[in-house]
This record gives structure tokens, C-alpha cells and sequence, in this order.
């Protein structure tokens, strides 16, 4: 639907009402399973009897995320993202069910590949629905709303979650989010059906083939096993790793606007600012937990406090970034990259005892504010420069980037914690990581800057 049609009414008037509140459903449901499901994979495995399969549900998800992220944005330029939203709304649902009912792990594995499958379709159809729904200058305000979506999972996922496991069962984590599918569906119905055949056709770079698709998947599962294995079998890990990231960077030209890996400004650039953003955040906050149990012997409870904290910080910045409509998105970034650097500066010092423990509960808000302005942002400065036939292929672009700057930075993290991990302290070399995240935040902030001041000269 071309952007003329769009009223100029807000997020909330009559003929945006319902889409809004769909939009914020489905972005809570599909953050609370994320945010769940790690919660519950004890009792999982426990019950199915397959402890040698923990990561596995968490790695299948991604990859399926991969796969369903790359064929949606595919077909949103093609045939529209309104039944394509509606499909993959349907895919996680039974995947859900299908989970809840799983007799054994590879039932359940093949729910959450349907899961995320369903996930990844419906998170690039929503991003284009957004760009037709709402005119460019309240993008940054439905942007806002995708973001503050993951707050209250990330708030009380995990507790949710924990209370189900122990009180009803694991399968209540999957089976209870269905109905609210349904829900959602039918709130962003009547816009869905708005949606028929792009007016514009897609041109510049092929759209992402299938094989390219599959590539990626199968990337990322490659890095992630790997990753798991290198400590235990190095002579085995190595070479399936290896095969791995080749596979995955052979598909990511396909899968990613050209020039995005040499980091060319404009879309490509936001799209590889989306990646590494992420990557960092959640590769120091991965490890935060470990490190102030082991480190500093926080409990269990208290140590997860920084990431609800932080969590927070992100809802603020998302909706800082809302109000500022008329800012240049480069420069929007560059100040969110730089609140991460300082929050993972203020995580390393917390952590390594340069500072006291305490100062990581401080810091964490402020990278947290970080990420609420760099995503939101990068959406809205994508979809502004990209043609109507082109919004599904960059949509999807930016959360393939996105889960993939997690897993790669998230893996190479884990393997650099357990390398420099010693007797009686497996949280050595956490600060350590933190260090080394801090300037790839710094730099990237630096390149959007020169691109920004480029656009200007």
C-alpha cells in the first residue's frame, strides 16, 4: 500500500488503534517466548530426559528466525506483507502448540523451527506494514512502540516463565501464548487486508534466494555448535566452525544489501550498525549474570537485576528517540553506540573490581538507553530511504544482521570466557571481553558520524 494512502492521524486515533495494539501484542508474544523459554529449558530437558540437547531449542529458534526473516522479506516485495503477516502469525502459533504437546526433543525441536519460522516471517512483515501505515514522521513513534514491546518480557519473562514451570508445567510456557496470537491476529486484520501487491516493483540487488536462506540457517547453526564443542573437541569444532562461516558470509551476499560488510554509507551502513550494535550489547550482557555470582558471589536473584534494569533504559531511549523526530538518524545512532561503549566500559570496571560491583546496576541502564535509540533508529532511517519495492528486502536485512551480530559476538565471546577462564574463576575474562567490546562500539559510532557529515559537505 503506497505511503499516499496513509492518514495523517497518530498511533492512537481511530484508524490506527487497532494495528498499534496488535502490533504491540504480537512484539510482546514473540519477546516472551524469547525471553521465557531459557527459564524453562531445565524442566524441558529434565522431562524429555535429553540434557545433551539444552542450547538446542535456543539454536534451532535462531535459525529458523534466519530462514523465515529472509523468505518473508522476499516475498513482502513481491506479493505484500499483509497475508504474508497473517501466514507466519498462523506458523508460530502451531508452533507453539506443537511444542506444548511434544512427547519427546525432537517434537519440540521441530516446534520452535516452526516457531521461528513463523517469528521471523512475522517480524519483517511487520516492520513494511509500519512504513504503510504510518506516514515517515511517526515511524520513529511505532518504532518506539516495537521497542518498549520487549521491555515487559524482559521485566517479567523470566519470572512468568519460572512460576508456570513450577507451578502448572513447561508447557504452559507454549501453550498459554497461543490464544494471544489469535488475538493479535485479529487486531491487525483489517490493515493486513489493506495490503495487496506492492504499486512499486523490486529492483537493484535479487531479492534473497532460497538457498542463500537455507545457507545462512545452516550457518548459524554451524557457529553455534561450534562454538558449544571448541573447549571439549577443538580438532573437531574447528573445522565444522570454519565450514561454518564460510557458508554464512557466501549467503550474506545475497542476503544483505551490497556493501554492508565494508560498512558503505547509507542503508548499508545502518544495516551493519543494526548487527554490530546488538552483537555487542548482548555479548556483554550475556555474561553478566556469571560474572557477579562467580566474581562477587551476588545470588542468583540479584544478579539479574542489571538486565532488568537495563531493560528499562531501553524502553526510556526508545521513546527519547520518538520524540526527535526531525534529528538526523545517523547521528541518533552514533549517540546510542556511544551510551553502549560507556555502559560496557562502566560493566567492565564494575566487574574486574576497578570499580565497586554496585556501579554495574548504574551502567547497564545507560547502554540499555543505547539500544532503545540505535534500533528504533536504524528501522526508521532504513525504511525512509528505501522504495516501497525494496522495504522487505532491507526490513529483512536489518533482523538478519541483528540475530546474527548476536550469535556471532555471543559465541565468540563464550569461547574467549572459557579460554581465559581459571580454577575456581570462570568469570576471568569477562571484564576482559567487556574491554574488547568497547571500541568496535566507539568506532562504529565514529564511521556513522563521517557518513552523517559526508551527507552534509
Amino acid at each position: 500500500m503506497p505511503d499516499r494512502d496513509n492518514t495523517a492521524g497518530g498511533l492512537l486515533s481511530p484508524q490506527h488503534r487497532a494495528f498499534t495494539a496488535g502490533l504491540a501484542l504480537v512484539i510482546t508474544l514473540i519477546a516472551f517466548e524469547a525471553m521465557g523459554v531459557a527459564t524453562a529449558l531445565p524442566a524441558i530437558v529434565a522431562d524429555l530426559r535429553a540434557p545433551e540437547w539444552y542450547s538446542w531449542p535456543l539454536t534451532v529458534f535462531l535459525a529458523a528466525s534466519a530462514l523465515g526473516t529472509a523468505f518473508g522479506g522476499r516475498y513482502a516485495d513481491r506479493r505484500g506483507p499483509g497475508g504474508l503477516l497473517l501466514l507466519g502469525l498462523a506458523a508460530f502459533a502451531a508452533g507453539l502448540l506443537l511444542a506444548a504437546h511434544a512427547p519427546d526433543m525432537p517434537v519440540l525441536l521441530a516446534g520452535r523451527a516452526v516457531q521461528g519460522a513463523g517469528g521471523g516471517v512475522v517480524l519483517v512483515s511487520l516492520y513494511v506494514m509500519i512504513a504503510g501505515v504510518f506516514p515517515q514522521r511517526q515511524r520513529p513513534a511505532a518504532f518506539g512502540v516495537v521497542s518498549a514491546a520487549w521491555v515487559l518480557p524482559a521485566l517479567v519473562g523470566p519470572a512468568v516463565a519460572g512460576l508456570l514451570t513450577e507451578h502448572a508445567s513447561w508447557r504452559w510456557v507454549f501453550g498459554g501464548l497461543a490464544p494471544f496470537v489469535l488475538v493479535g491476529g485479529l487486531l491487525v486484520l483489517p490493515a493486513a487486508r489493506r495490503f495487496g501487491r506492492p504499486a512499486a516493483e523490486s529492483s537493484g540487488q535479487p531479492a534473497a534466494g532460497g538457498a542463500a536462506a537455507i545457507g545462512a540457517a545452516a550457518g548459524v547453526i554451524g557457529l553455534n555448535w561450534a562454538a558449544q564443542r571448541v573447549v571439549p573437541e577443538p580438532l573437531v569444532a574447528a573445522p565444522v566452525g570454519i565450514a561454518a562461516l564460510v557458508l554464512l558470509i557466501g549467503s550474506l551476499r545475497s542476503l544483505l544489501p551490497a556493501g554492508t560488510l565494508t560498512g558503505r554509507p547509507g542503508i548499508p551502513l545502518m544495516v551493519l550498525a543494526r548487527g554490530l550494535l546488538a552483537g555487542v550489547f548482548f555479548a556483554a550482557q550475556a555474561f553478566v549474570p556469571l560474572a557477579l555470582v562467580a566474581a562477587h558471589g551476588y545470588p542468583p536473584s540479584a544478579a539479574g537485576v542489571p538486565l532488568t534494569v537495563g531493560s528499562l533504559g531501553w524502553s526510556v531511549g526508545a521513546f527519547w528517540q520518538a520524540r526527535r523526530r526531525h534529528l538526523r538518524r545517523e547521528r541518533v545512532v552514533a549517540v546510542g553506540f556511544l551510551l553502549v561503549a560507556a555502559g560496557v566500559a562502566g560493566l567492565a570496571c564494575g566487574l574486574s573490581a576497578a570499580l565497586p560491583a554496585w556501579t554495574v546496576f548504574v551502567c547497564w541502564p545507560l547502554a540499555g538507553a543505547g539500544m532503545g535509540i540505535g534500533i528504533a533508529s536504524t528501522s526508521v532511517r532504513v525504511l525512509e530511504l528505501s522504495p516501497e519495492g525494496r522495504r522487505g528486502f532491507h526490513s529483512s536485512a536489518l533482523q538478519m544482521c541483528d540475530m546474527l551480530g548476536q550469535a556471532a559476538f555471543v559465541g565468540a565471546g563464550g569461547v574467549l570466557v572459557a579460554a581465559l577462564a581459571g580454577p575456581g574463576a570462570p568469570a576471568r575474562g569477562v571484564p576482559v571481553l567487556d574491554l574488547l567490546l568497547v571500541p568496535v562500539a566507539v568506532l562504529t559510532a565514529a564511521a556513522l558520524l563521517r557518513s552523517d557529515l559526508g551527507r552534509t559537505s
